[in-house]
């Protein structure tokens, strides 16, 4: 088993959702309304007048297999959204109850 945490831009929330439901990932922990700002070419987002944006997170405990899969159409609509913002991270899981 993977956990993978995923960090984006609000705007995209449905579409982030979509992706889980469409490979029947249907359990997970969601934050909404958190502030940061990308390691790379990020801007803030910090829900102020001066930063409006804000991210969501959310973390799903996926099996093996599904993560290449996840990854990929995260990516894909990564892309087509770039200047929103989304990154994931996936650990490994060591044990759960």
């Amino acid at each position: 088993m993977k956990a993978v945490f995923i960090s984006y831009n609000q705007s995209i929330t449905e579409e982030v959702q979509e992706i889980l439901d469409s490979l029947s990932i249907r359990g997970y922990t969601q934050w909404i309304d958190i502030i940061g700002r990308g390691s790379d070419k990020g801007i803030m987002h910090e829900g102020t007048h001066v930063w409006p944006d804000l991210n969501n997170a959310h973390l799903t405990i996926v099996e093996d297999l599904k993560v290449p899969l996840l990854l990929e159409k995260l990516q894909v609509l990564n892309h087509e959204v770039e200047e929103q913002g989304l990154r994931a991270f996936v650990w490994n899981i060591e044990s759960g109850i």
